[in-house]
């Protein structure tokens, strides 16, 4: 039985009707999928920048707090390094206090006398001495000499610079040369307090600034 015109048209129809449909599901198929695929890639994408500003912004916190760190070792030893000079300075303060002090030494005349009798023992040497000690060390020779002369049982040399002496900014005290100049002992009054000032300089500190609690020995 042939089909009309009419029936023709209608499955035509129908069959554009179906097809419309299903073009229809597949885009919206294909939209979603796009959709989703594109969802999932601007996550990964948007992840993958905030890991990256996260580990910048790390970088840049451990950067800051080494540079504080060593900002505040700089500060910290700057504080010591002037506490230390402080100190020294203070101790040299001492010192020079006590250079000061000898310097009356040489007023008193005869304890002064004995102090040069006591320095010239100590040599058998050519004495350098003050200008101005020039005549009071020459008196003082003979009874130092006499004074060793029993201990090392033997007549000793000794004679005083007429033409070099001490400078005159010297506290007092004398210089002793042997074998034409080339042994020197320092018998001045500074040198002897720089001697004894390096002996007792624990005590020095410890008596001007109390113990270290870091200090375990003494120097």
């Amino acid at each position: 039985m042939a089909l009309s015109d009419a029936d023709v048209s209608k499955q035509i129809k129908h069959m554009m009707a179906f097809i419309d449909q299903e073009a229809n599901e597949k885009a919206e198929e294909i939209d979603a999928k796009a959709e989703e695929e594109f969802n999932i890639e601007k996550g990964r994408l948007v992840q993958q920048q905030r890991l990256k500003i996260m580990e910048f912004y790390e970088r840049k916190e451990k950067q800051v707090e080494l540079q504080k760190k060593i900002q505040s070792s700089n500060m910290l030893n700057q504080a010591r390094l002037k506490v230390l000079k402080a100190r020294d300075d203070h101790v040299l303060s001492v010192l020079e206090e006590g250079k000061k002090r000898m310097l009356l030494i040489s007023q008193d005349q005869a304890k002064y006398a004995q102090l040069i009798e006591s320095l010239i023992a100590q040599g058998q040497v050519t004495i350098r001495c003050r200008q101005v000690d020039k005549t009071l060390v020459e008196n003082a020779v003979t009874p130092a000499v006499n004074s060793i002369k029993d201990v090392i049982k033997r007549d000793c040399q000794v004679k005083v610079d007429n033409e070099n002496f001490l400078p005159t900014n010297c506290a007092g005290g004398i210089e002793l040369y042997t074998q034409k100049g080339k042994i020197k002992v320092d018998n001045t009054l500074e040198a002897r307090l720089a001697m004894i000032a390096q002996q007792i300089m624990p005590e020095i500190r410890g008596a001007l600034f109390g113990a270290n609690p870091n200090r375990k020995f003494t120097d």
